[in-house]
């Protein structure tokens, strides 16, 4: 009895994941600061390890060619429960990676690498897409603009999901706004892709363009590179001497209706890279951790359109990240109050009708992951495209 009960405890123990304590977050080109995606993921990570006890290490990549010498040189320490990739392009460095240390768990964030010791965690983005673009054509009707636009990064199959549901959701807006109203007005779109996501002179200058065309408000969809929409949107206003109403700004991944004060901010398209870190982390420390793909949309909170309760959570996150001070912190919230105040009510209820579709399933959201679905997409949604 004595000698099945000691072979019961060995199996117990060697059953027991053994943690070495330690969580690794591996960038790209990026880096923290951008108050976006690489943010978003060191918030979610961050967390994880003060929940459960882990200690948090970085590795910034100054070019590509760093992707897989960091990846190996963490990798051959054994030292680490689960190693982050944060961004699509760390996908080719980690599937080589994955193979050569089959033994190490991996996560990635943006991309798929087929192997049973990697996490694969990707976003529904084309899901809170359409609501950002429902919001910005029905605004454009309201206040007479003949477009909409979208500063994008690289043209990636991550960055189509974005296109594909911000063309959506513009002709959903559109619709909608003719059944309420009666009357049509049908809104454009303005589309660049810059080839940058860091260069913040390319995003201004897309923006400024845009703006010179009619746009009603710019959706960043380049990270960083947005910090060149709002500053050409805050410009254009200064000129005018407005503080609120349109043009708008559309921030990306992290709720960035806040920024400059929440003046010239309208919405947000979250995407919670914060949770699908988290969620990656959690499975390790819990035991649950399997390679394949985790796929995040609305009905998983991985997505969504900016909110009230959002717009607390991420002041606070500028806050500490010095990005805004916490005396503005009331003026803010004043701001943001006085500028979602410039949209009709019932626009904001069909955004939420738009949204309650898509979680029910009775509204599909098209998405694309190659070139020849996104012109499928494109030649079926022109939307006055140029």
């Amino acid at each position: 009895m004595r000698k099945w009960l000691g072979l019961a405890l060995v199996v117990m123990l060697a059953a027991t994941p053994v943690f070495a304590g330690k969580v690794a977050v591996v960038l790209d080109v990026g880096g923290r600061g951008d108050l976006s995606f690489n943010d978003m993921g060191f918030k979610g990570t961050d967390q994880a390890a003060d929940d459960f006890g882990l200690e948090m290490v970085e590795v910034q990549s100054a070019t590509a060619a760093d992707y897989l010498p960091n990846l190996r040189n963490l990798a051959r320490t054994r030292e680490y429960d689960l190693i982050i990739c944060v961004g699509f392009l760390l996908g080719d460095a980690l599937d080589q990676a994955a193979a050569e240390f089959p033994n190490q768990k991996f996560a990635i964030i943006d991309s798929v690498v087929d192997a049973p010791n990697v996490m694969s965690i990707v976003f529904r983005e084309n899901e809170m897409s359409a609501l950002v673009g429902a919001l910005g054509a029905m605004a454009a009707a309201h206040y007479g603009y003949p477009n909409v636009g979208v500063v994008l990064g690289i043209e990636i199959p991550v960055l189509y999901h974005f296109e594909a549901g911000y063309r959506f959701g513009i002709d959903w807006g559109n619709k909608k706004y003719a059944a309420v109203t009666g009357t049509a007005k049908p809104t454009g779109l303005l589309y660049t892709y810059t080839g940058s996501f860091s260069d913040i002179a390319l995003g201004k200058a897309a923006t400024e363009a845009m703006l010179a065309q009619g746009a009603v408000g710019v959706y960043n969809v380049a990270g960083p590179l947005g910090i060149g929409d709002l500053e050409a949107i805050t410009e254009f206003h200064r000129n005018k001497g407005t503080k609120s109403g349109p043009p708008y700004y559309f921030g990306v991944d992290a709720n960035q209706d806040w920024l400059g004060k929440a003046m010239h901010a309208l919405a947000s398209g979250m995407k919670r890279v914060d949770t699908g870190c988290y969620t990656a982390v959690k499975a390790v420390v819990e035991g649950t951790f399997v390679g394949g793909i985790t796929s995040l949309g609305l009905a998983e909170g991985g997505v969504g359109i900016s909110k009230f309760i959002d717009l607390l959570e991420f002041i606070d996150f500028g806050i500490s990240a010095g990005a805004l001070r916490l005396e503005d912190r009331d003026e803010t919230l004043a701001n943001w109050a006085v500028n979602r105040g410039t949209i009709p009510a019932w626009i904001w209820r069909a955004v939420d009708e738009l949204e309650a579709g898509i979680l029910d399933g009775t509204i599909l959201v098209p998405t694309a992951d190659t070139g020849a679905e996104m012109q499928a997409i494109r030649a079926r949604y022109t939307l006055g495209a140029p």
